[in-house]
């Protein structure tokens, strides 16, 4: 199957688009408030251990990790790499694939490790959103001392959250704007309320603040300090790489609102720390929150609840990303043909099967294994990280592409390229504490991705088409050979090339040198799919004969490829043309039945013993037949459960080994 790309309008600026853009596109980074300071407080060895210099040092590193990663790299820098109005790791990768080979790499790393910040998302942000409880004294009987119920009720909203993605949510996703809108005002309200009442927290603007930290005493963490910090920044990749989704300008006019409130709740939390840290009864509090503590105690099972539908929302657009990063990868060949659904009118809302169970498991794993929302920080910023740098990586390229000034383009790369190892180096000091986890995930799926491209390349050394009308003579003398039985009325391949006057080198040799394949008619079907949701419409090349056809079915994204429906459909149609001769069965429970008997036929390639092939892309080929045995029943794809079936094997057409000779013996 291929998949068409046409060019899309940019979507205009409009306050129901920002207002849209503020639930698709911010849920990641607008509930990092929830755990950074959190994550900084417990890092340093608790609240008894903070004082003014500190907690306004931490803040400023926070206020200059947001503005220079996501400010300025992504909204400013990175969002003018669009193709087409979308963004994301691939679609940059598809506009500079052609300066150099190996920049495939970053793109198949940085999409990896996105695809593990989508595990880990969910994860992370419910559980922290849950633990909110504990700051609620009502609820201290309830939870007792463990984790158990926390972990009960985390996963219980997780696995709702998957189970109604094959629903779609359309519906929901009108309200995710509006909710997010009122989150946003809430927690910037919450921080300029502590801001007032300790305005001396504004220092944290100057840099030098954030400077001294780093080599103070009173940091107590060191360099490791920036592995919390960068938390602040985590939904900065998602927001490139859903600007399709609401159009650049959207983000351009909501993103100062969205910061300042980021900023607002930051500084306040850090206000709140100032007045609060001399207060012994806080010292021993169990998942000390301040985000949680700073509120009173009247809104705080409000807040829970609010934090609680911030973080659904939040998972729900990195669930939906990673259906759209998958169904890139897939375009680009990086991942195995998957059976996509489309449970509403937009293609981009999509639904893929086997994704969403996976990483279900996958989040349902973190919770158990991490147990706690702190455990679960140090593997939750060492993924994203690696995906920025791979995008600093490619922003270089696609600089260099447009012929931006070499000087600037450098000073861009080494300052932010700089920027994120050194965040990706004190991430990396959490390795054996949780960040294993998220290298573990990133590295079995770039694996993945790397054995389908890497088996793609190998494949194609031999990949032939031959022009169809060098063939007919051939096809027309089998179909009259009356010394082969007829394999079947109707045979039909289906065929991913599209060029209609030419036909693959596996076709021909399955039907011609494999085993003679007499047939009345033989049919080639090529799939297109459109980006419109309900096209039906198809082309038809027939060489000038009666009996051999090539098909393309422009199918939309919404419509089921019910191959052999439509195939009978055009059947019917070109025999009322006199195109092709009534197939007339002697044998039918059916009266007046012209169409014959069909067999439909997929080629799949086979490593031959013979092939001249080196031990590595052995075992490369042998995974990738591997994984594709694995993802899914070709059946199902294209509808033909029910029908006359044959996936045949044909030796991969690779250079052969110079056998040994036999000595002849007496």
């Amino acid at each position: 199957m291929e998949t068409q790309k046409e060019k899309h309008p940019q979507i205009p600026l409009s306050m129901a688009a920002v207002v849209v853009a503020l639930g698709v596109v911010y849920g990641d980074i607008g509930t990092s408030p929830l755990y950074v300071m959190k994550a900084i407080v417990e890092g340093n060895g608790g609240l008894e251990s903070l004082s003014d210099s500190f907690i306004t040092g931490a803040l400023s590193l926070v206020i200059w990790t947001v503005t220079l990663i996501t400010s300025i790299k992504y909204v400013l820098i990175a969002m003018q790499a669009d193709n087409h109005g979308e963004g994301g790791i691939f679609s940059l990768y598809t506009l500079v694939h052609k300066r150099a080979k190996w920049l495939i790499i970053p793109a198949m790393v940085g999409g990896a490790a996105l695809l593990a910040d989508g595990i880990l998302t969910p994860a992370v942000t419910v559980t922290t959103a849950v633990e909110g409880l504990r700051s609620i004294p009502f609820f201290e009987g309830f939870l007792g001392e463990g984790q158990g119920k926390i972990l009960a009720i985390t996963m219980t909203i997780i696995s709702a959250l998957f189970m109604i993605q094959r629903l779609g949510t359309k519906t929901i996703g009108k309200a995710f704007g509006p909710i997010m809108a009122f989150w946003f005002a809430f927690i910037g309200g919450l921080g300029l309320w502590q801001v007032i009442g300790n305005p001396n927290v504004l220092r944290a603007f100057n840099p030098m603040r954030g400077i001294d930290l780093l080599l103070s005493e009173q940091n107590h963490a060191g360099f490791m300090i920036l592995g919390s910090i960068f938390l602040a920044t985590t939904g900065a990749e998602a927001l490139y790489s859903d600007m399709g989704h609401v159009g650049k300008k959207n983000i351009y006019g909501s993103w100062p609102f969205v910061k300042a409130a980021l900023l607002l709740n930051y500084l306040g939390q850090g206000a709140w720390l100032m007045q609060a840290k001399s207060s012994a009864a806080l010292y021993h509090i169990e998942d000390f929150n301040p985000f949680f503590e700073m509120l009173p105690g009247g809104l705080r099972f409000f807040a829970v609840l609010l934090s609680t539908l911030a973080a659904i929302i939040a998972s729900q657009a990195l669930i939906t990303g990673s259906y759209t990063l998958v169904s890139e990868a897939i375009s680009l060949n990086l991942l195995p043909h998957l059976k996509i659904q489309y449970p509403s009118q937009t293609k981009g809302q999509m639904y893929i099967p086997l994704v969403n169970n996976i990483l279900w498991l996958s989040c349902m794993g973190v919770v158990f294994y991490f147990k706690t929302s702190i455990r679960m920080e140090a593997a939750y910023g060492l993924a994203i990280t690696i995906t920025m740098l791979m995008t600093t990586i490619l922003l270089f390229e696609f600089l260099r592409l447009k012929n931006f000034n070499i000087i600037v383009s450098l000073i861009m790369f080494v300052f932010f390229g700089t920027l994120e190892a050194t965040f990706f180096i004190s991430s990396a000091t959490k390795f054996f504490h949780g960040g294993y986890v998220a290298i573990l995930m990133g590295a079995i799926l770039f694996a993945i991705m790397f054995v389908w491209h890497k088996g793609s390349k190998i494949e194609s050394l031999q990949r032939l088409e031959y022009p169809m009308t060098d063939f007919i003579g051939q096809f027309k003398k089998l179909k009259e050979d009356d010394s082969l039985p007829v394999y079947a009325n109707n045979l039909v391949f289906l065929t991913s090339n599209q060029n209609a006057g030419s036909v693959d080198r596996d076709i021909l040799y399955s039907i011609l040198d494999k085993r003679p394949k007499r047939a009345d008619v033989y049919w080639f079907i090529n799939v297109a799919v459109t980006d419109e949701p309900y096209t039906q419409e198809y082309k038809v090349e027939d060489y000038g004969t009666d009996f051999c056809f090539k098909v393309q079915l422009r199918l939309g994204f919404k419509i089921e490829q019910r191959i052999n429906v439509y195939l009978r459909q055009i059947i019917q149609e070109m025999m009322e043309e006199g195109r092709i001769k009534p197939q007339k069965q002697t044998y039918t429970i059916y009266h007046d039945k012209e169409i014959g008997d069909f067999c439909f036929v997929l080629v799949r390639k086979a490593i031959s013993p013979e092939s001249d092939l080196s031990v590595f892309s052995r075992f490369i080929l042998s995974l990738k037949y591997n994984i594709k045995a694995w993802t899914g029943s070709p059946a199902r794809w294209f509808g033909l459960e029910n029908t006359n079936l044959v996936i045949e094997q044909v030796p991969l057409f690779l250079k052969a080994r110079e056998a040994s000779r036999l000595t002849r013996v007496n």
